[in-house]
């Protein structure tokens, strides 16, 4: 149930509490002033019977020693008082009057039909009445809530794209209340955020600006030395650096909003199988690719490739063989039989410089490193519109799924599966 709904059900019922309090006040009210102007005439005419009896002159409708008398009227005159009594036993209600007068008694018998039916003729205005106040305030309550629920609703829509990485999202306060209140600390926590954020990236992207030069310098120098294995491991921590700080301005690229897909028909099959084996040796034993349904999509070919890569890479190097990379429609499949992912990795995702570790059966951890591969693997998807997402599936491993969403089916492919290629000796 929304807080709209909460709101208006909370303000309905509050006014029909109220609409049933007052008529139950009402009610008694009106019933014992009734009862009590009867009892006041009542007596007064009985008071004249009984002066009218004494002068030896008996009206019409006095009875005088009745036979019939309710038990509470026969007793006061038993005691020489005056009895008043509303009796519903009968048919309808009576009001019973009698006094002794001498030997004799005298009494008096009105009916209380008419004052009952007032009474309801009340009851039912009242009913009328609190019904109509009731769906006042529950149309009132409907519209204030929904008032109130919108623009919560805006905050929160607000606080949604912040978190999705639109930082220019705002909203306009209104009014100086609480929701008002509220709105001016998010757009100050956002502004706040975007600051530190932007910050954070500026930072990144000027060192590896600045270390682009020297490294390359690095690795031409590295290119220089005289063959043997000194320099050809120079040579490779070289490329490890340089391809490292590529990442990093890759990263700070894809934290921006300037990068922008440039789509084309590809089949998704040919991009994995060049991703695969832009990553991999030929021959490499533990790898294979399966092709369940071949299609056509319409991508950014270079990204997809990057995606992919990056997968397959994180795959043999944190997981464990066989990896198996299955196609199939528009959507991708890498298995590995690794530790799994880091909790952390499936509740909120990659984050860059932060890999956390799982731990296989040998006590090694998945996710040593900074972190690059799958934030940049994630920050493409996110330029794609497509969806990359992470599992440990229950009979172990790890699952990452590249789903591009929009594909078409090419000629000749159906349901079944239409090709395999294996790569390596490894089967998964």
């Amino acid at each position: 149930m929304g807080l709209r709904t909460k709101t208006g059900v909370a303000i309905t019922a509050t006014a029909a509490l109220v609409a049933v309090i007052m008529g139950l006040v009402v009610h008694h009210r009106t019933a014992a002033n009734a009862l009590d102007t009867a009892r006041d005439t009542i007596r007064s005419r009985l008071s004249i019977a009984v002066d009218d009896h004494a002068a030896g002159v008996d009206r019409h409708r006095v009875l005088i020693n009745p036979t019939v008398l309710p038990l509470p009227v026969r007793a006061a005159v038993a005691r020489g008082e005056t009895g008043v009594y509303l009796d519903r036993s009968g048919p309808e209600p009576e009001l019973w009057a009698a006094r002794r007068s001498g030997k004799d008694v005298i009494a008096l018998r009105h009916s209380y039909l008419r004052q009952d039916r007032k009474l309801e003729a009340l009851d039912r205005d009242l009913l009328l009445a609190g019904s109509i106040g009731t769906a006042l305030a529950c149309v009132i309550g409907v519209a204030f809530a929904t008032v109130l629920g919108r623009r919560l609703d805006a905050s929160a829509r607000t606080a949604e794209r912040i978190a999705e990485g639109d930082l220019s999202a705002r909203i306009t306060p209104r009014g100086n209340d609480e929701i008002a209140r509220l709105t001016t600390a998010l757009n100050t926590m956002a502004d706040a955020l975007a600051a530190r954020l932007q910050a954070e990236r500026d930072v990144t992207s000027d060192i590896a600006h600045e270390l682009r030069t020297p490294v390359a310098g690095l690795v031409a120098a590295a290119g220089l030395l005289p063959p043997g294995r000194p320099a050809e491991m120079v040579r490779e921590r070289a490329r490890r650096v340089s391809a490292l700080v590529e990442d990093v301005l890759e990263v700070a690229r894809l934290d921006g909003s300037t990068e922008r897909a440039e789509t084309e028909v590809r089949p998704l099959d040919e991009l994995v199988r060049r991703a695969v084996r832009s990553v991999t040796t030929p021959g490499q034993a533990g790898l294979e690719v399966r092709v369940i349904r071949a299609g056509l999509v319409e991508t950014d070919a270079r990204r997809v490739e990057r995606i992919l890569a990056n997968l397959v890479s994180n795959a043999f190097r944190h997981g464990a063989a066989p990896v198996r990379v299955e196609v199939d429609g528009a959507v991708v499949r890498v298995y590995d039989q690794g530790p799994g992912f880091p909790p952390e990795l499936l509740a909120r995702g990659p984050v860059r410089f932060r890999t956390g570790a799982g731990q296989g059966a040998d006590g090694s951890g998945r996710g040593q490193g900074l972190g690059l591969g799958l934030t940049i693997a994630a920050g493409q998807a996110r330029v794609l519109g497509a969806r990359l997402r992470f599992a440990n599936p229950a009979g172990g491993g790890a699952e990452a799924v590249l789903d591009l969403r929009a594909s078409v089916p090419a000629e000749g492919a159906s349901g079944e599966e239409t090709a395999e290629e294996v790569v390596g000796d490894g089967r998964g």
